[in-house]
């Protein structure tokens, strides 16, 4: 008899993700990146990985969602279904998925005020979310948490030299911290613990 799939086989998927866009302004050129490190238990260590993508005139709201999209159909290539807790700085994301999409769809997909912004992307990621059971949590941005810190680094980087990974690539991460901490940053930080106490 197959093994019946629940959220209790399916793997815990950390992920800090960021976006930027340089101008922000639809008016004008506004080339944008997002980015995110995905992390993973891996027996007694946590593998990481990178994923980062761009685009030549958008908004920092539609490169969140977007790399949101991005981020999960990617976990689910890797992993089918992941336990995943997706961490990003941007409220516009966060709060959508979980305060306010129920009531657009039962609205169906409007707002209160009317037209909804970013629709297609919207009913995208809740089709990306729907393949995997999802936590989303806001964190301060520019605050000085360290994956925070380098999503954002990704993220810019990717808008400002129009790059794409082309899916999930080994993370610099390791190395990122450690030239920070050359520099007197993050001394008593311990970047796997977060994910240990989600086990």
């Amino acid at each position: 008899m197959p093994r019946a799939r629940g959220v209790e086989q399916a793997p815990l998927v950390l992920v800090h993700a960021d976006e930027s866009c340089l101008g922000n302004d639809s008016s004008k050129p506004s080339p944008g990146g997002n980015a995110a490190l995905i992390e993973a238990p891996a027996g007694d260590s946590v593998a990481r990985w990178d994923f980062y993508e761009s685009s030549p005139q958008t908004t920092n709201n539609r490169m969140a969602l977007a790399g949101a999209i991005a981020t999960l159909e990617w976990i689910r290539r890797q992993w089918k279904r992941g336990r995943v807790t997706y961490v990003s700085d941007s409220q516009y994301l966060v709060k959508g998925m979980s305060e306010w999409v129920e009531g657009w769809q039962a609205r169906g997909w409007k707002r209160k005020g009317g037209a909804l912004e970013n629709l297609e992307l919207w009913q995208k990621l809740v089709q990306a979310a729907a393949a995997h059971d999802v936590s989303w949590r806001w964190i301060e941005g520019h605050a000085g948490h360290a994956k925070n810190e380098y999503a954002n680094d990704l993220a810019v980087q990717a808008a400002e030299r129009q790059e794409r990974s082309n899916g999930l690539v080994p993370s610099a991460f390791d190395a990122w911290l450690a030239a920070g901490r050359a520099r007197g940053h993050y001394q008593n930080y311990d970047p796997d613990a977060e994910l240990y106490e989600r086990l």
